[in-house]
Order: C-alpha cells, then structure tokens, then sequence
C-alpha cells in the first residue's frame, strides 16, 4: 500500500500586490480586482479540484502594466489582464482540460527565456 502523499497537479500563482492610493504604478489587486483570488478558490472548491490545483497568493511578479496576472506551474504559463470569465475558462480549459489558453497568455516579447543562473 502506497502512504505518499502525491504532490499537487498545478500550481497557480496569483498577484495579490496593490499599490497604495495614487501610486502612479499599476496594480494587480484595486476595488474592480479585489475578488479574483477568492473566485479561484471558491472555483476550483466547486470543481473539486482544490488540493490537486493549489492556488497561492503572491507578491508582485514583475508584469504590473499587463495585471492582473497569474502564473501556472508547471510550464511558467503567465496570464495577463484576468476577470472572473478569464480565471473560468482558464481553469476549464488549462487546468482540467490540459490546454492553455493562448489568447489569455502574455505577449512573448514582455516574456522571454528565464534568465540563466
């Protein structure tokens, strides 16, 4: 009998940063935002894929003029300028049915190739 505990499917990284008022820098997380990260959970939790899908609230991850944004591991997968429909047919169509959303994904010339360490 196998006692491991198996490790998650996806993990999904979610921008939770928010500038403070007036700040002339974007922001992934403002009044129109606010929800995103709840209505994820609350999603995968309907699905029942909650635990096998790990969603994380992040700080900034560096696209703040394309936000909101999450990132879906594995495959570094970076979404730009999510909504509540986005974050739905993302986790429908990427997540459970194994496809990314291409039209969703950000542009590659503001992602390029990891940086070599």
């Amino acid at each position: 009998m196998d006692t491991t505990v198996p490790q998650p499917t996806f993990y999904i990284f979610k921008c939770e940063q928010s500038s403070p008022p007036n700040m002339p820098k974007p922001s992934c997380v403002n009044d129109d935002t606010a929800e995103l990260f709840s209505h994820m959970a609350q999603t995968l939790m309907q699905k029942g894929i909650m635990g096998p899908v790990q969603p994380i609230q992040t700080s900034c991850l560096g696209r703040c003029q394309l936000g909101p944004v999450m990132m879906v591991e594995p495959g570094h997968y970076m979404y730009v300028k999510l909504t509540k429909e986005k974050i739905d047919k993302i986790i429908d169509e990427h997540i459970i049915g194994k496809k990314p959303v291409v039209e969703y994904l950000i542009d590659p010339e503001f992602w390029g190739e990891p940086v070599e360490l």
